[in-house]
């Protein structure tokens, strides 16, 4: 598949223009982004980044404390927050009232937004949250002929193979705060609590849902004949993928057993092959499962590339890791979305991680640019947001809030009066802005690095005395006769190195008998143009200079 870049957005907060937002503030008194803000003028300057799939979080309805005319109310003790988390979905076949300018036509607004993003050349991608619904789920959108989830549960049993919840039998749900909710009796909890008290900490506000994995008996399975939370997940993904869906970020998908996934997905992709499904998973011995058997086209690389980028920024480890990084995926790499922010991770620019987002520019080029994967900006990335301040349940934890009523200060200056123009952020993310810009590009243009082969220059120089590998990582990509010489300096000095391309990597990018050439290096970047002999790169190696939290790209 060809590589591609994903912009992830939050429209609640993205479109809202209240800037004077109160800490736990309702929707009247904070705002709420609408469908209807991504005008073309909005969707082709979001392009202009350089993006080409639009991940819109938030879509389906989900728990909030906000009522609507016609649509189940729901209980503030189960709602994360005032505006309520994404994923505790009250109705898998409904919109967020809150995204629209008129509720009652919630669902035609979303399909014109649809429509509209298609229209701007991108790809449309939702998320679908499997492993587990709001502990209020009731559906008014569902298609006449189906069932609700829990309708027609044996109740007086903890677990039924095709019963769509786990239960505990004459005991009622203890919530970790003084409540009126009531709930006997008590279900088990999203993240696996098969207990009547969950903790603040856990998922309280959603119910785990049953795919036949009988968790109190050994985690027997039961899937024939097949489950009915199968048959009403892949009812709801068909529902999703005919309204010309593009694809499918899976929440927790790990959760979920993968021979749903290897039932499911193949019938889905019957309505549209290219349909794409990405599994957010953390258990590395699962990779290969999930792709082969449970045919995800890509997954998340969080465990291994996130978290070593992560320690390579904040100085805890040398940029070399990264080698043993990509090994241990052991050939998936290209099958792996990278990123650097998300909803769940903290902002690059937040007091809890790099403070000055420059700091991570060459792990972006890093993440962008080492392997064929496709990769992740989260909107506000790139000029530097900092989710600054507390604005609700979500505290002041350097995440833009996914529970509140709220605003994005960065977005909001870049956006204006709805005329987006990069002129009206400060000058630093100005220049931080022109970084993404011109490393999305750079990968998704040059054919070397959206296809080409990758070799990692980091044992060649092991010995290098005059290359650093605690704040220098090295590659190449090549593909045919292009080929470029990539390098990033995670250190906040100017770096005077020496590298090393030895004889079997120009033989790697399919240049024989390097010893008897001469080579001409030029950055894609500053056009920059070193030149030398192969005999001099493979025994000596190429002097350069590289600047604070730099990168290069050399075309050789």
């Amino acid at each position: 598949m060809t590589k591609f870049a994903i912009y992830q957005i939050l429209p609640r907060l993205f479109g809202n223009s209240n800037s004077l937002s109160r800490v736990n503030g309702t929707i009247e008194e904070n705002g709420s982004g609408k469908f209807n803000f991504f005008t073309d003028e909005i969707l082709q300057s979001i392009k202009s980044l350089g993006v080409t799939h639009l991940w819109f979080t938030g879509i389906i309805r989900h728990a909030s404390t906000t009522n609507y005319p016609n649509i189940p109310t729901n209980n503030p003790s189960i709602v994360k927050g005032k505006a309520g988390s994404p994923y505790a979905i009250t109705d898998y076949y409904d919109v967020s009232p809150d995204l629209a300018v008129n509720p009652e036509n919630r669902i035609e607004e979303f399909e014109e937004l649809v429509r509209r993003t298609h229209s701007n050349g991108f790809k449309f991608i939702i998320d679908f949250v499997p492993n587990h619904l709001s502990r209020e789920y009731k559906s008014i959108k569902k298609p006449s002929h189906c069932q609700d989830f829990g309708e027609s549960d044996e109740t007086n049993r903890p677990f039924d193979p095709q019963n769509n919840f786990y239960y505990l039998p004459n005991e009622k749900l203890i919530l970790p705060f003084p409540s009126d909710y009531h709930e006997f009796p008590a279900k088990a909890s999203g993240n696996d609590i098969f207990h009547a008290f969950p903790s603040q900490n856990d998922w309280y506000e959603t119910v785990k849902l049953n795919y036949g994995i009988d968790f109190g008996d050994n985690q027997k399975k039961y899937f024939s004949p097949t489950p009915k939370t199968w048959i009403m997940m892949r009812n709801v993904l068909f529902y999703w993928a005919q309204k010309g869906i593009d694809g499918f970020r899976c929440d927790m998908a790990e959760m979920v057993p993968v021979e749903f996934w290897e039932w499911a997905i193949p019938q889905v992709k019957e309505i549209n092959p290219e349909l794409l499904f990405i599994a957010e998973i953390y258990n590395p011995q699962l990779y290969s499962a999930y792709l082969d058997q449970g045919k995800f086209d890509y997954l998340y690389d969080k465990v291994g590339f996130y978290d070593q980028l992560r320690a390579i920024i904040e100085q805890r480890n040398p940029a070399a890791r990264l080698s043993n990084t990509w090994k241990s995926l052991n050939g998936l790499d290209n099958r792996m979305l990278r990123f650097l922010e998300n909803h769940d991770e903290q902002r690059i620019a937040s007091k809890n991680f790099a403070q000055y987002p420059p700091r991570a520019l060459p792990a972006f080029f890093v993440v962008c640019c080492m392997h064929q994967n496709p990769f992740l900006v989260y909107f506000g990335q790139e000029f530097g947001e900092e989710a600054k301040g507390v604005s609700g349940f979500s505290g002041n934890d350097g995440r833009t809030t996914l529970f509140d009523y709220w605003n994005v200060p960065t977005i909001q200056k870049w956006v204006g009066n709805k005329k987006p123009n990069v002129e009206n952020l400060s000058i630093d993310s100005q220049i931080l802005y022109a970084n993404y810009q011109e490393i999305i590009k750079f990968s998704l243009t040059e054919k070397a690095i959206a296809d080409g082969a990758f070799y990692d220059l980091m044992w060649v120089n092991k010995d290098n005395k005059l290359f650093n590998p605690i704040s220098i990582f090295a590659f190449i990509r090549t593909l045919g006769k292009d080929n470029f010489l990539c390098l990033a300096n995670f250190s906040k000095d100017k770096q005077t190195l020496t590298i090393q391309i030895s004889e079997h990597a120009f033989e790697f990018c399919a240049i024989k008998k390097a010893r008897l050439l001469n080579f001409v290096f030029t950055d894609y970047f500053s056009k920059n143009i070193l030149k030398i002999s192969g005999l001099e790169c493979i025994e000596k190696g190429i002097q350069m200079e590289l600047l604070p939290f730099s990168y290069v790209a050399y075309q050789f």
